[in-house]
């Protein structure tokens, strides 16, 4: 593995660890997990109360079975004895009966309690995620925000349904279990109790390193689950095959598992030692109770059946000692998974939808950038460096990419954006959905500032088709259905047919059923961006962006989908981003871009006849081709 990498992430565990061992959380933590929980506060107190009943029983029991040995040993002097022994015995079946219906319902409302604030907090975050700005999208490994979802939402759930309770049920436990054997042989349980620090403090010790152990694997396995997802989908298994050493990605991939499989050992044997040194120290005290207790009640102190209780209870005593040694590392794992769920949601939209939004104007709509100037958001404004997996954010400024934009393109228009790669058009397109916002100035639809629509509208009004057309791995009727969910088959067919896929379509046995595969790679280049112009017609917006629609077509492909574009574009306002000036002949005004700055607007021959930069353009696309010398 590379070193920088791993020294990265040892930062980023490392810091998860300290607030772990410092028992340092987030002000106000406590009130946000409070705010999950409320609704389903009558969930948390029955488990809570059937909990603290399985504790009582659980030091209950052990009481009986002494009083059971001591009405033997005084069974000569008890003439009811064997009904007493009956009543005892029918007394501590009962309690075990209780106790398993009590631990059922515990177990219900604990389940219901965990999977409702498991959902809440998925639904919480993905719809947050969803609204965060594609900046932040951009920025962002995918399979650490999954993590989130995952592995961090059901760490948070712990909290509640686990250490909550163990913590409650285990003070109960002992703080019950110390009294009662106090009162029934002061000196065995002094003496007992004596054994406690040479086992606890280590114990605590122990728990302390599990946590980071599970931490560092849980660390490992979201990089690899990053790894495999890049890797398996059909873009990175090309470029892996293309450019890539297969022995190298395996060699990377065998550095990790290695690890996690260590991380498995140490924590097997961790475990291990901790159970072994319980079992030892509990059965040492047992030898101590067994010979104090039976020399007590030799000598009369102590009534034999004391002896049964204490070493029963004592049980009730170890265990919960050992448990609430490391509850605070418990805790504060839990806690530290609510704290990274919240460091999500905590992350402030930069797009939001205006609180009395404004409706477009009926009929065709106008398209108009006034002083339009944008700078691309700095990584601290829109990410994590948890999420990017690295130490510190990016803290470098970015610098203006646009520069006071004015451009107007009428209702039912044709608009076309030119220049050279890195001019700004993408960028300049993206403002009219809001993909992004401007920095300054406006972007107008009929007169109406796009922010002053809520997302709806926008999504009504304004339909991109972007260069690499995107497809979800799901039928072609789902991906049709995604822009016009109340869609009919004989729309969808019909949609297909005016994209110019009819014959695809005719030659595919599952028709509309038909699975596209991740990002539609099922598909040729020229039928996914097909397949994306019925995905517009079917959302029938008013405003259509074509983003490089045709910029990686083969001459055959790009007429079929020119074909279907101007079918798309039939009644519709239209801004089109071309690097083939042949598409953009047609427009009715022609906007030429450098370096973020409008520097020629006209029309084809207004542009060539003016001998500027369009011109300078068009001549080198279009430059009679020179054969090569072959020597």
């Amino acid at each position: 593995m590379d070193r920088p990498l791993t020294l990265m992430r040892g930062v980023i565990r490392g810091a998860d660890s300290q607030s772990i061992r410092r028992g340092s959380i987030a002000k106000g933590t406590w009130p946000r997990i409070w705010g999950f929980v409320r609704p389903y506060r009558r969930w948390l107190i029955g488990y809570l109360a059937l909990t603290t009943v399985t504790a009582v029983i659980g030091v209950l029991t052990p009481l009986l079975a002494g009083r059971v040995v001591n009405t033997i040993v005084a069974a000569n002097e008890l003439p009811d004895a064997a009904r007493v022994i009956i009543v005892i015995a029918g007394a501590i079946a009962g309690m075990a009966v209780l106790e398993a219906v009590v631990g059922l319902a515990g177990r219900w409302f604990s389940s219901r309690l965990g999977e409702s604030l498991i959902a809440d907090l998925r639904v919480a975050v993905f719809r947050h995620v969803q609204a965060m700005p594609l900046a932040f999208f951009a920025r962002t490994r995918t399979g650490a925000l999954v993590s989130r979802l995952n592995n961090d939402v059901i760490g948070a759930q712990t909290a509640i349904t686990s250490t909550l309770s163990t913590v409650l049920a285990n003070t109960i436990q002992l703080v019950l279990a110390i009294a009662v054997m106090l009162g029934l042989a002061w000196q065995v349980t002094l003496l007992a109790m004596l054994l406690l620090p040479v086992f606890v403090l280590p114990a605590r010790r122990m728990g302390v390193w599990l946590a980071e152990l599970r931490r560092e694997a849980a660390e490992l396995n979201a990089t690899m689950g990053n790894q495999m997802t890049e890797r398996f989908s059909a873009p990175g298994a090309t470029l892996v095959k293309l450019f890539g050493d297969p022995a190298q990605e395996a060699g990377v991939f065998r550095g990790q598992v290695a690890r996690v499989r260590e991380i498995g050992v140490r924590s097997a044997m961790v475990s291990r030692l901790f159970v072994t040194a319980l079992q030892l120290v509990s059965a040492l005290a047992q030898a101590l109770i067994y010979g104090l207790g039976g020399y007590l009640a030799v000598t009369g102190q102590i009534p034999a059946g004391t002896i049964v209780a204490l070493g029963l209870l004592l049980t009730r005593l170890y265990t919960p000692m050992t448990a609430l040694a490391n509850a605070r590392v418990d805790v504060m794992t839990a806690l530290v998974a609510f704290e990274r769920v919240f460091e999500v949601l905590d992350l402030v939209p930069s797009i939001t939808e205006p609180q009395r939004p404004r409706a477009v104007p009926d009929g065709p709509v106008d398209v108009t950038l006034r002083n339009v100037r944008f700078t691309y958001p700095n990584a601290a404004d829109v990410s994590l460096a948890s999420l990017e997996e690295v130490a510190v954010l990016d803290q470098r400024v970015n610098a203006e990419v646009l520069h006071g934009i004015d451009l107007h393109v009428h209702g039912g228009g044709l608009l076309a954006l030119v220049g050279t790669s890195g001019a700004g058009k993408s960028t300049l397109a993206s403002l009219v959905p809001r993909l992004h916002d401007v920095g300054s100035g406006a972007v107008e639809l009929s007169g109406v500032d796009v922010r002053d629509l809520d997302f709806a509208t926008l999504r009504r009004t304004v339909g991109m088709v972007t260069q690499d057309g995107h497809l979800f791995h799901d039928t072609i009727g789902g991906n049709l259905r995604y822009a016009a969910p109340d869609a009919s088959e004989a729309e969808m067919t019909d949609a297909l047919h005016r994209a110019r896929l009819g014959d695809l379509m005719a030659a595919l046995p599952d028709g509309l059923d038909t699975v596209v595969g991740e990002r539609g790679y099922r598909l040729s280049g020229g039928e996914r961006q097909r397949l994306t112009i019925a995905r517009l017609l079917l959302a029938r917006p008013r405003v259509v962006i074509l983003d490089e629609a045709t910029a990686h077509l083969d001459s055959e492909s790009e007429v079929a989908v020119q074909e279907a574009l101007a079918e798309a574009l039939v009644g519709r306002t239209a801004i089109v981003i071309a690097h083939r000036l042949s598409t953009v002949r047609a427009a009715d005004r022609i906007a030429v871009l450098e370096a973020g700055r409008v520097v020629e607007t006209g029309t084809h021959v207004e542009l060539l006849a003016a001998g500027g930069r369009y011109a300078t353009l068009h001549r080198t696309q279009f430059a009679p081709e020179t054969a090569p010398t072959v020597r």
